[in-house]
């Protein structure tokens, strides 16, 4: 492993690798279940989306651990899995598998953009302070998640958002967690955001809100959904629509993970470019075009890789950890299904808290640059997306630089990327 992985190189250990790799695999787990309840509504075959989510989880964050050493996960992504039921398919009203169709190529695509460096360029096109405010605002972002899964802020006609009853359920466990999860942090405790998921996993059978493990350990058949593809709408202009969407939401939600965690984690070389992207990039386009053959929508690199960066996790055994938790997680679903989610929001919140600090460094003496990092960094919470914090940012600094007299600072590949977020705001 050291000699595989650097562990030395890279200043950390098989330990605390492990830690890290089962963190972030706690806090992504509900994927598990969330896929194939989303998936399911359009008819597909409950059983099978939870193998299917399961394989070609480990099988994308295994290229992503032996090819790119570094330690960020991928699995089905939210809001994608969104897009795919009940937009493409219950609201469009597509078959599932013309959804999975345009998955396929998507991936396809994403192979060939990734071969010719194309969204490697597009990557070294943001601007270091936007990049830097990607962090924060995957932070904001993550930490919003936490407050939502564990019902401390909720919906709210008038205002949008509300705090929720601390009292009582689910709020005042991740409230019990939150605490529990501080004071391990307070004593530097190795693993502090892992211990904590466990703590207030066991606190949750006081409250009835954590269950015993039950049900079926087998893993289910593929078999209903497998390799299930409609060929024959490929050439229409419906499929290139539906392509164009998931192919802007998965590369600017993949290149906003990237560039946030890799900050966090300082991996980022001297000129603010991620080391081995085009190999990340790879196993995020791989894990697509796997993942529509099983049977699921796009698999992306999960913005949860935080959290086991933050318990230290800095090379690819991080992503080799998880990987093999998603393989034992087809055999032992009940049991990794158990944990409330509850449990996990509390190392969510807190992994917000890391996120944050490269505010520091972000550069506010120059508006050009300052208003792009704040609009970006502010808009991805409230947006609920980490695309849309992108965009907004992108566009905002091209047109502040270009009218405050600093063209010179645009280059060709931001212009490019900005016309590419036009087209996404004209076409949505």
């Amino acid at each position: 492993m050291e000699k595989f992985f650097k562990l030395k190189e890279h200043g950390t250990d098989v330990k605390t690798e492990v830690v890290a790799g089962l963190t972030t695999f706690l806090t992504m787990a509900y994927i598990l279940i969330v896929n194939p309840l989303f998936l399911s509504e359009t008819g597909m075959d409950f059983g099978a989306i939870f193998t299917a989510t399961a394989l070609s989880s480990a099988i994308a964050t295994l290229v992503m651990a032996f090819t790119a050493n570094l330690p960020f996960a991928l699995a089905p992504g939210m809001g994608l899995n969104a897009f795919f039921a009940f937009t493409v398919v219950l609201g469009m009203g597509y078959s599932w598998q013309f959804a999975l169709t345009a998955v396929f190529l998507e991936g396809i695509i994403f192979i060939i953009l990734t071969i010719f460096n194309i969204r490697e360029a597009i990557i070294n096109s943001i601007p270091t302070n936007v990049k830097k405010a990607i962090s924060v605002g995957i932070g904001l972002f993550i930490a919003f998640i936490g407050f939502q899964n564990a019902g401390i802020i909720v919906d709210d006609g008038a205002t949008l958002v509300h705090l929720g009853n601390l009292t009582s359920g689910t709020a005042l466990l991740a409230m019990i967690g939150l605490l529990i999860t501080g004071v391990l942090l307070a004593f530097n405790l190795k693993g502090a955001l892992l211990i904590g998921i466990v703590a207030t996993t066991l606190v949750g059978f006081l409250f009835g809100i954590t269950q015993a493990p039950s049900g079926n350990w087998a893993p289910p058949s593929l078999a209903p959904i497998f390799f299930q593809f409609e060929f024959a709408s490929v050439f229409t202009f419906d499929m290139l629509i539906v392509l164009f969407t998931f192919l802007f939401v998965d590369m600017f939600d993949t290149v906003g993970t990237l560039i946030g965690v890799s900050t966090k984690a300082g991996l980022l070389d001297e000129k603010g470019n991620i080391p081995k992207v085009k190999q990340a990039l790879m196993a995020d386009a791989i894990g697509t075009t796997v993942g529509a053959c099983l049977g699921t929508s796009t698999v992306t690199t999960y913005v949860e890789s935080s959290a086991g960066v933050a318990q230290g996790g800095k090379t690819g055994l991080t992503a080799a950890t998880v990987a093999v938790l998603f393989l034992l997680s087809l055999f032992l679903s009940p049991l990794f299904l158990a944990i409330p989610g509850a449990a996990t929001a509390p190392a969510l919140i807190l992994v917000g808290l890391f996120m944050i600090t490269p505010v520091k460094e972000i550069d506010f003496s120059d508006y050009t640059e300052s208003v792009p990092a704040f609009l970006t960094l502010i808009v991805m919470p409230l947006a609920y997306s980490i695309a849309d914090g992108i965009m907004i940012g992108m566009l905002s600094w091209i047109l502040l630089k270009l009218f405050s007299g600093k063209v010179k600072d645009i280059n060709l590949m931001t212009i490019i990327v900005g016309i590419l977020f036009i087209l996404k705001l004209i076409l949505s």
